[in-house]
């Protein structure tokens, strides 16, 4: 199983990098889209749907991404990045109010059409980062990736090593404080490297991939509570050794969009204040 996880990985690398660098814009939106379908896929899955209702609801959502790749290319990036940050910071205000809350007592919503549209939010916010991302710079895509990805496999060396005190033991019983904090001084530790190696040119990169690590363990959290309500250990099977392609980004459906308004944002008063 190791040596499938490892194998899958490099492959995922090998042809992440290419594209994320080399692929047209249009190409790697329209890869993207059909990565992000993949994903619903798996989220009906968790709602239990039928095949009938799993394939509606993913017609639906490739002809929605379909008309919006033919508008991005009739009304350029910059209409598509506009109408992507309105997106973001809907889910944004999601991911900070209802999700802490809904995680907090442990319970969500448990009206399926209404988890069919949640599901379909998310998955359409992380398609517009993912592409948005890499038009504005694909290093921050990079940058945002590898932070969860760290984050993740220090949270579990940390916890594994000295986990004492649960997260949320009902959601995720593997998942501890320690791990947090783990996963917290990792992500320090990667910022200084980014800044004293001049990738990076400011400071505010700590508190700016702080939030986008706990932005991935909530996503990591809430993708798990769905999962164990629907007694699933996998979100499925698409990747060899590791399960679900949801299994891979929980994480990152909410931290590339919150972390594409933190970019705005700080571009934004960057230039109003000039600090």
């Amino acid at each position: 199983m190791l040596k499938t996880r490892i194998i899958t990985a490099i492959v995922l690398l090998g042809l992440f990098l290419p594209a994320l660098f080399y692929l047209p814009l249009m190409a790697w939106a329209a890869v993207m889209l059909a990565l992000t379908l993949v994903c619903l896929r798996e989220w009906a899955g968790f709602l239990q749907l039928n095949d009938t209702q799993t394939r509606n609801y993913l017609i639906v959502s490739a002809v929605t991404g379909a008309g919006l790749l033919g508008l991005l290319q009739q009304f350029g990036f910059h209409w598509f990045f506009y109408v992507a940050l309105k997106v973001f910071a809907v889910v944004t205000l999601f991911w900070l109010f209802m999700v802490p809350v809904a995680l907090y007592l442990n319970t969500f919503f448990k009206h399926k059409v209404l988890n069919l549209f949640i599901g379909w939010g998310l998955m359409l916010s992380l398609w517009l980062a993912l592409v948005t991302a890499k038009e504005v710079n694909p290093f921050v895509l990079l940058v945002i990736i590898s932070t969860i990805w760290l984050a993740d496999s220090a949270a579990y060396f940390a916890g594994k090593q000295f986990g004492r005190h649960k997260l949320a033991p009902a959601i995720s019983p593997g998942k501890t404080w320690e791990g947090v904090a783990g996963a917290l001084l990792a992500v320090a530790l990667y910022a200084v490297a980014l800044k004293m190696s001049g990738t990076i040119a400011t400071w505010w990169v700590l508190p700016g991939l702080w939030a986008v690590t706990i932005a991935g363990i909530y996503g990591d959290l809430f993708e798990s509570f769905f999962k164990r309500r629907a007694n699933l250990k996998d979100s499925g099977q698409f990747l060899p050794g590791h399960g679900g392609l949801l299994d891979r980004v929980d994480g990152v459906i909410p931290a590339l969009p919150i972390g594409m308004c933190l970019l705005f944002w700080f571009h934004y008063w960057q230039q109003v204040y000039s600090f």
